[in-house]
């Protein structure tokens, strides 16, 4: 059970940094006005979404692994569950807004994606101290 706790452990991580740098992709995005380097980050962003797309599932898949494992109990858990559940909701608007994105149908500017880019950071934060600390 030790080696599926690593390989969650990576898989998580490595999906997270796809999560951290997507949206700042999105904030060049939003700030640039040349067709070409416009291309070339939504070739950047395309790609880091389905790479990081591959790291998800390998992530959920562990973790469910665990959750069988180990059983479902306390409150910490119900929370990181929660949270999980939102993170994969942001990985899913992530690609939403990628498509309008190329679509060329974004409403948005670089400050919304500024702030859009610490979603990630604050969830993972509470789901790190959920598992460690296990307050409930």
């Amino acid at each position: 059970m030790l080696w599926v706790k690593a390989l969650h452990i990576v898989f998580v991580t490595s999906w997270f940094a796809g999560l951290f740098y997507l949206p700042r992709i999105y904030v060049n995005l939003a700030l640039e006005t040349e067709t070409v380097a416009t291309a070339r980050l939504l070739l950047m962003a395309r790609k880091l979404y389905r790479f990081t797309t591959m790291l998800a599932l390998p992530a959920i898949a562990l973790g469910l692994w665990l959750w069988l494992g180990f059983g479902f109990s306390g409150g910490w858990l119900h929370a990181k569950l929660t949270l999980v559940l939102l993170v994969i909701g942001y990985h899913h608007a992530c690609g939403v807004l990628l498509k309008k994105f190329e679509n060329g149908r974004n409403q948005r500017g670089h400050v919304f994606y500024r702030w859009f880019n610490e979603v990630p950071v604050l969830l993972l934060l509470a789901i790190v101290i959920l598992v460690v600390v296990k307050p409930f």
